[in-house]
């Protein structure tokens, strides 16, 4: 049996301003009606070759466990293990904490190691790129996998074939050397040559011979890594890895710790539509366009434009181009990016800009994601702040108090399940309810639809860390209150 292990990770800044920190690319529908991570769930799923991949094992953040765990749920695909990093140290201690986890239930287990973000449309073809790649496995190889140039990219590694191998098979061929990000010139050589294929970032191999090239090429990794799953603990339907093990992990990436010194490597190229959907040029490359090259998603319209991408994803901002060349204008609720397509590759210094700043829209998202549903803020002034409040069927927020502000609550669809100061009542749409200043309180979805609420919250102070929970169904504890709220 396969095991798919998907790396669920990102810092959420290369499309911006649609991903974030707080929610990354793999999480939205950047091209389709799913997300990334969806598609790559379910790319991973059924049959390849003749082997049948296990449910997933998925490596996130524990600040995402939830989006991943309900995002796969949606899509009616069964979850493996959700391994939770404390934090990110780069793909190499992530892919070596899969493998030890998995030879420990199989010591013959073989991984399909692949990111969570990258738009591969073709499930079928790619699964039997995979099976191709299987029989190396019995050699001891480790195997990546390689795209079939169509273009001299300078945005990506690329991957030498020895020069026997010249590229004309399907694989799996002898890898020469690993390069990174060429220059212009070079990677225009590079697609004239018949032994060049972009590198992937996709991984099939046996875990004994992935932790056997750890311990051969990236030895230090081995015992820190070995003592955060050693000490992981259970976290509802998450494992969560130990904290100060983990933490003393080199952040480093697969391919500079093992896979660059490494001998044992195969590639098997594939030809198949692939991107990583890097930058908005690369999201405009894979999307529907008119005849003059334009794209429109979401609520967005051109005139006369061409070869630009506009897109909307707010029903409230209608965005409308004329006569752009060459443009990429992305609209959210909370900020609006206008970029040359030469330029997307800089769109990372935009967040850093807005980081200096201060500003929220560099790292958080306007909507916020929650295990029982999501809220934005509509209106916010002194002493005051509007919310929307969506609360999923069987969803339940934490029995919780304030000190510093009291909530009004408005139900304008469904039926919300109420609790304040141990009395208990339901309010069905169009009802209302206050809760003072300093009352226990909770609010649940009862029913089989969506509940749909405003919250008017009033108060000195209107913070999110103002709350003590004492039940919460998710297992999240309370943040301790900062010195200024003790203070108000």
């Amino acid at each position: 049996m396969i095991h798919p292990c998907i790396l669920c990770g990102g810092s959420g800044t290369r499309l911006w301003p649609l991903s974030r920190k707080s929610y990354p690319k793999q999480f939205v529908a950047v091209t389709g009606e799913e997300t990334l991570f969806q598609a790559t769930a379910r790319r991973l799923s059924g049959i390849c070759g003749t082997e049948p991949l296990a449910p997933p094992l998925i490596l996130t953040h524990a600040d995402f466990r939830f989006i991943a765990s309900q995002q796969l749920g949606e899509a009616g695909i069964e979850a493996g293990t959700i391994l939770l990093e404390p934090e990110s140290h780069n793909t190499a201690p992530a892919v070596l904490v899969a493998a030890l986890q998995l030879q420990a239930c199989d010591p013959e287990a073989v991984l399909l190691v692949a990111p969570s973000d990258h738009r591969i449309p073709d499930a079928a073809a790619f699964r039997a790129a995979v099976a191709r790649g299987l029989p190396a496995l019995a050699k001891g190889r480790i195997v990546t996998f390689g795209i079939r140039p169509i273009r001299a990219e300078t945005g990506y590694g690329w991957l030498e074939l020895n020069a026997e191998a010249e590229g004309t098979g399907d694989g799996p061929a002898p890898l020469a050397r690993f390069v990174e990000k060429p220059a212009p010139e070079e990677a225009a050589a590079m697609l004239r040559s018949n032994r060049f294929l972009w590198n992937a970032g996709i991984f099939l191999f046996r875990a004994a011979d992935m932790i056997a090239a750890f311990e051969a090429h990236a030895p230090a990794l081995i015992a820190p890594v070995r003592a955060a799953l050693a000490g992981a603990t259970l976290d509802l339907d998450f494992l969560r890895l130990a904290a100060a093990p983990w933490k003393a992990t080199a952040a480093i990436s697969l391919d500079y710790a093992v896979m660059e010194p490494a001998r044992n490597l195969s590639v098997v190229p594939y030809a198949g539509s692939w991107s990583d959907l890097g930058t908005w040029d690369a999201v405009w490359s894979e999307c529907a366009r008119d005849a003059c090259g334009t794209g429109c998603q979401g609520t967005a319209d051109a005139i006369d434009c061409e070869n630009s991408l506009l897109r909307s994803d707010s029903a409230e901002v209608r965005l409308v181009g004329i006569g752009l060349r060459d443009v990429m204008a992305i609209a959210t609720r909370d900020a609006v990016l206008v970029a040359h397509r030469s330029r997307t590759q800089e769109v990372g210094a935009a967040v850093a800009l807005l980081h200096a700043q201060g500003a929220q829209q560099a790292t958080q998202l306007h909507t916020d994601h929650r295990p029982w549903g999501r809220y934005e803020c509509l209106s916010k002034g002194d002493r005051f702040q509007v919310k929307r409040i969506h609360v999923r069927p069987g969803g339940m927020l934490s029995l919780q108090s304030h000190h510093h502000r009291a909530e009004h609550w408005i139900v304008v669809e469904g039926t919300a399940k109420v609790t304040i100061d141990g009395e208990t009542r339901l309010l069905s749409e169009n009802q209302s309810v206050y809760v003072p200043l300093g009352a226990v309180h909770r609010m649940e979805n009862p029913g089989k639809v969506p509940v749909v609420l405003i919250e008017v919250q009033t108060g000195a102070y209107l913070g999110e860390d103002d709350i003590i929970r004492y039940e919460d169904l998710y297992a999240r504890e309370a943040q301790p209150e900062p010195e200024r709220l003790r203070r108000l």
